[in-house]
């Protein structure tokens, strides 16, 4: 059985005055912008080699068929597919997502507050909106400030190319209000009377950040920044406080971040600090303090500042967590009295709870050797932590943590519908030398039964670009491999 070859057809490209040659160039259509936005325009040629491969996959897996249904089968059946999220109070109401069984998007909904018992609200049905369509995604789900309305990114094109809408919440429908070309990331003004949203230019980077009032037309749309480097995107995130909208510029190693006022959306955005190359920072923000994260300086595992939202340039910050080697802090969280970093040491996370009273610190307590932690995006940032917390024999785990008594509730735990027992599983926390004398943390995960005399295959798996870093976490795929007498190991490198 012979794969299909495809044609060479050498193109040579000077770039920087060094000259290479791709005899592949054919296969990336040179219409590939309008392809992603109508498939059917792609290259004939190319649609042909493409099937060709798709083909021969087929015929090559096709004594495996009986094997990829049975595993099939057995990753289903540890995925709880009637499931759903923790609600998230906001104001009156709480809200959370679900997904039915057999259902393929998710389910919007909220209660009231003040009755949690009672029957939800359906604000957005994905499995309703996206049935009979050949590709829906969603993306920038957001109810506005006021509840009265939920704005909200589709793309049914599978292009990445997403159009926002506006549903009125009272009646069901859809204002006329229809934003093309957007990433998806949207956040709204204080008011409910306006949004502002991020753009795509031609080569899918978003480019622009714009300001959208209900019932306008979007070409009249309100131009708040447009980034001219081409290595840089824009995004949008709404403070802790909800009184600011950062609005960020960044490449992977250079940010810059502008303030926007969700009470008066109109007033220009405010520059933090002017981008210099190889300077990383990023914001929080509580009752008019900002809270700066940044490497500035040489602050390679990044360091913590603060300054308020009235004097928020580099000349007013003031250093309350310094920088210390081999500890990266990964993000912040500002409540009400309490300031919350991520950190990471040694490929172990940590979350530290600080009271900005006191300034004292402390951190939640874990009892396992390898273990993964992430705080959870709430609305309300007052007296509770919402954090999660797995392992790779312990399903995820969702609590909620009461920052002034230090006190913890189990809000969730995944469940896996099929069974799962920990004690069927072993993990160990090793460590190896890298090329250059550092040692890289390895988690390794096996069953109790499996033979530790090198007769058992072993997935080493990795990944650190952008200095990401995998976390020791749960995953149900990975004990398919494990319960067929694999050892599964995760080497923790941090990249850059």
């Amino acid at each position: 059985m012979q794969p299909p070859v495809a044609r060479t057809e050498i193109v040579r490209v000077t770039h920087h005055g060094h000259t290479s040659e791709d005899p592949y160039a054919w296969l990336k259509d040179p219409n590939w912008q309008e392809v992603m936005r109508d498939p059917d325009l792609l290259d004939a040629g190319i649609r042909a080699h493409l099937e060709a491969e798709n083909a021969y996959t087929d015929r090559v897996l096709a004594p495996t068929n009986a094997l990829q249904q049975e595993l099939f089968r057995e990753m289903r059946g540890r995925i709880k597919e009637d499931d759903a999220s923790v609600p998230a109070p906001d104001g009156p109401w709480q809200y959370f997502e679900r997904f039915r069984q057999d259902g393929q998007y998710p389910i919007f909904c909220r209660r009231p507050r003040s009755a949690p018992d009672t029957e939800e609200q359906i604000l957005f049905d994905g499995d309703a909106e996206g049935e009979g369509k050949p590709f829906f995604r969603l993306a920038a789900v957001q109810h506005s400030p006021d509840h009265r309305r939920l704005a909200y990114g589709v793309d049914e094109q599978g292009s990445e190319f997403y159009t926002i809408r506006i549903r009125d919440l009272e009646s069901g429908t859809d204002l006329p209000d229809s934003v093309p070309d957007a990433s998806g990331d949207l956040e709204w003004a204080a008011d409910g009377q306006s949004f502002f949203y991020t753009k795509l230019d031609e080569n899918h980077r978003p480019k622009w950040v714009y300001r959208h009032a209900l019932n306008d037309h979007p070409a009249g749309d309100v131009l708040i920044y447009e980034e001219h480097d081409p290595g840089f995107f824009v995004g949008l995130n709404r403070s802790e406080g909800n009184g600011i909208i950062f609005l960020s510029s960044h490449d992977h190693e250079t940010s810059e971040v502008r303030l926007l006022d969700t009470a008066s959306p109109e007033r220009d955005a405010v520059l933090v600090a002017q981008r210099q190359s190889g300077t990383l920072y990023e914001l929080s923000e509580q009752g008019g303090r900002l809270y700066v994260l940044t490497n500035q300086d040489g602050a390679e595992d990044f360091k913590v500042l603060e300054t308020t939202v009235d004097a928020p340039h580099p000349d007013a910050w003031r250093e309350i967590v310094p920088h210390r080697p081999g500890v990266l802090i990964l993000g912040l969280a500002a409540f009400e009295r309490h300031l919350i970093r991520l950190e990471t040491e040694e490929g172990l996370p940590r979350i530290v709870v600080r009271d900005l009273a006191t300034q004292e610190e402390s951190t939640i307590d874990v009892d396992e050797e390898a273990f993964s932690l992430g705080v959870v995006p709430l609305y309300e940032y007052g007296d509770t932590l919402r954090y999660t917390y797995s392992s790779p024999t312990t399903p995820l785990r969702v609590y909620d943590y009461n920052l002034s008594t230090a006190d913890r509730s189990l809000r969730k735990e995944q469940q896996i519908p099929s069974g799962h027992d920990p004690d069927d599983y072993v993990v160990r926390r090793i460590h190896a030398p890298s090329h250059d004398g550092e040692r890289v943390p390895i988690t390794v995960l096996h069953h109790r039964d499996t033979p530790l005399d090198g007769s058992a295959p072993c997935l080493l798996y990795g990944y650190g670009s952008y200095g990401l870093s995998m976390p020791a976490g749960f995953e149900t795929n990975r004990l398919s491999l494990v319960d067929r007498g694999f050892v599964y190991a995760v080497a923790h490198v941090r990249g850059g």
